[in-house]
């Protein structure tokens, strides 16, 4: 991690989440708040580090509509306020947003959206840029860390000029992407605001007085287009080229790339602010050439709005595209992309051979073994999908978003569904209904805070007979180890109370609710069985904290990590426990199985899954099952 609280007027590497929040630090950040979600999270986890010491208020929160909601009431109460999320996010928080344009905020609020083209870490490629338009939301792009840093910070001055959220989107390859940024003052601190209202209907959104803000939200909106969006547009190339490209983002820089390789005369029109869209700058832009190929991740957002610019400004210019078949819309974008793109659009052949890169690449891979995401060693969800194949084997397995969603793979197939925070429950509901068919919801701690308790209150009231495992290892796992409501300690490390989880399932009304060890298979195997035939809601909570977590503890306590080992007078190579276990530390020599001591733990969770009593501890090991670690 790059120095946060560098001083002002030097240059330090940093990632471009770490850009955001230095940006928010400079433009005086106040409160801000966020739920974890890849390509975001290294923002709250930038802001965690340093919120004590440049003395911000900064919190994970239960899920994006509350934190979206946390920073409203502080931007209603004159603070500056800041939100992020990644672009799925976007969507939970999206009912409080709609309404926060028209409502408009006191103080100054920035909402960050990480969209993540390729899919690296999602359940799709979702382009937020539509949100800006549909919502009424100013949008800034930024196409590299210095800009993260610059255009955060120019969000926030937007925002109290206007009175009005402004949207910072960023990709995945803008989040975590590490640059030199040159660094301004921070005037980030915490002092109280007060909540009063602008003008007495101000934050009552309904009927007529919405119908008032709506119209008010649209001047905002026209009089940024005119007055700033031409600000953040950069001209670059050959002034008198007939070919130009207009590019956002990311894609800029491929493009700017590429169009060096092709060694053709040719324009870039950069636009910094893509909603309002300055008119008079791309108009003017495309007047000046006869083509014109839009470069842009994802969906045609761009393309299909310079063409209505076109329409009024430059009729004959010709322009490409995805909607011409000239760029892709599926996947994120590389140079190469671009590049073939930008050859196919100038009628010239590539300057690089492809063909032969793939071939030579072709090759390489053959000999390359595959390596698809794993589980961790020790990890408890391991156990826990070992326990369900055995005794749920041939129910329908509904899924949610966390580490657990691995448990879809072979030997597991306990996850048929991988779908949006919280749906397991909500599906599972449905499926209930529809079907005859043993029903298992699996979902995760901080996902059942984030979206699953109302679903399940949903399956109580209306006599859904279904089985949700809930997968507790202590914290958000999935995107670094963040804390949640269920843990003893807040964003910034101070004590909180935990939630208890098991006490919110009961008050709910659900009668069968065991708590059992993952790593204890056969008391999890059984507990899921009787859930199965219980007639109603039952939940089983398998509560272990992740393995990464404990060995982490572990080794401060000065802990050896010792691992297990496998007595080949008792391996028979059966191949049991590749074959319903999986765990990364074991070893197919061929005629034996083998623990490779450098990927195990030492947990002692395979112990019982050889059935001759193979696997055994070493001097020193731990055995986590037996000595409870972790639980």
């Amino acid at each position: 991690m790059g120095d946060l609280l560098a001083p002002a007027n030097t240059i330090e590497v940093l990632l471009g989440n770490e850009a955001v929040a230095r940006g928010a630090l400079e433009a005086g950040l106040n409160v801000a708040a966020a739920y974890p979600g890849t390509p975001s999270t290294e923002i709250g986890e930038a802001l965690a580090k340093v919120a004590k010491r440049v003395g911000i208020y900064f919190e994970w929160s239960a899920n994006e509509k509350v934190a979206t909601e946390v920073a409203m009431g502080a931007a209603w109460s004159g603070l500056k306020a800041l939100t992020m999320m990644k672009h799925v996010g976007f969507n939970v928080a999206s009912d409080a947003i709609f309404t926060l344009a028209y409502a408009g905020v006191t103080g100054a609020m920035v909402i960050v959206s990480a969209d993540d083209p390729h899919a690296h870490s999602s359940q799709n490629e979702q382009d937020n840029r539509h949100y800006s338009e549909s919502v009424g939301l100013p949008m800034l792009e930024p196409s590299n860390p210095q800009e993260a840093k610059d255009f955060t910070k120019e969000a926030f001055e937007l925002s109290s000029r206007y009175r009005i959220p402004v949207m910072v989107r960023t990709t995945t390859r803008i989040s975590h992407q590490r640059g030199p940024v040159r660094l301004g003052e921070i005037k980030a601190g915490f002092s109280k605001g007060k909540f009063v209202p602008p003008e007495p209907d101000r934050y009552l959104q309904v009927g007529a007085i919405a119908r008032k803000h709506h119209a008010e939200l649209l001047g905002k909106l026209k009089e940024i287009s005119l007055d700033v969006a031409p600000s953040y547009t950069k001209v670059e190339g050959a002034s008198d080229a007939e070919f130009g490209v207009i590019t956002s983002g990311v894609a800029y820089a491929h493009a700017k790339e590429a169009l060096k390789l092709v060694n053709v005369d040719a324009k870039i029109l950069k636009l910094g602010m893509t909603f309002p869209l300055p008119k008079k700058s791309i108009g003017e832009f495309l007047s000046s050439v006869n083509t014109a190929l839009i470069v842009e991740e994802l969906d045609p957002y761009l393309e299909m709005r310079v063409k209505v610019i076109a329409k009024d400004y430059a009729p004959e210019v010709e322009i490409l595209g995805k909607l011409t078949g000239h760029m892709p819309r599926v996947g994120e974008y590389t140079m190469r992309t671009v590049l073939e793109g930008l050859s196919k659009a100038l009628g010239v052949a590539p300057p690089v051979n492809f063909a032969e890169i793939d071939r030579r690449s072709s090759e390489i891979l053959k000999k390359v073994p595959p390596r698809p995401p794993v589980l961790c060693p020790a990890c408890p969800h391991r156990s826990t999908g070992y326990a369900l194949r055995r005794a749920a084997g041939r129910a329908a397995f509904m899924g949610d978003i966390g580490c657990y969603a691995l448990l879809f793979q072979k030997p597991f197939r306990v996850e048929h569904v991988t779908h949006a925070m919280g749906s397991s429950i909500g599906l599972a509901n449905g499926i209930d209904v529809a079907t005859d068919q043993d029903v298992v919801a699996l979902i995760g701690d901080s996902t059942f805070f984030h979206a699953g308790i109302p679903a399940l209150i949903n399956a109580v009231h209306n006599k859904r007979k279904m089985t949700v495992v809930i997968m507790d290892n202590r914290i958000t796992a999935m995107t670094g180890h963040q804390p949640h409501p269920g843990t003893e300690v807040n964003a910034v490390g101070d004590e909180a109370p935990a939630i208890d989880i098991e006490k919110i399932v009961r008050s709910i009304g659900v009668d069968y609710v065991k708590v059992v060890d993952p790593y204890d298979h056969a008391a999890t195997e059984k507990a899921i069985r009787e859930a199965l035939k219980h007639d109603g809601v039952s939940v089983v909570i398998t509560k272990r904290e992740c393995a990464l977590l404990t060995v982490a503890k572990l080794r401060r306590q000065g802990q050896k990590i010792v691992p297990y080992r496998v007595n080949p007078d008792k391996c028979t190579y059966c191949r049991v426990c590749i074959n319903t276990f999986a765990c990364p530390a074991f070893v197919d020599t061929g005629s034996l199985v083998e623990i490779d001591p450098t990927v195990c733990f030492g947990c002692g969770a395979c112990v019982p899954v050889c059935p001759y009593g193979a696997f055994e501890p070493q001097e020193g090991s731990l055995n986590w099952r037996e000595q409870k670690i972790g639980v």
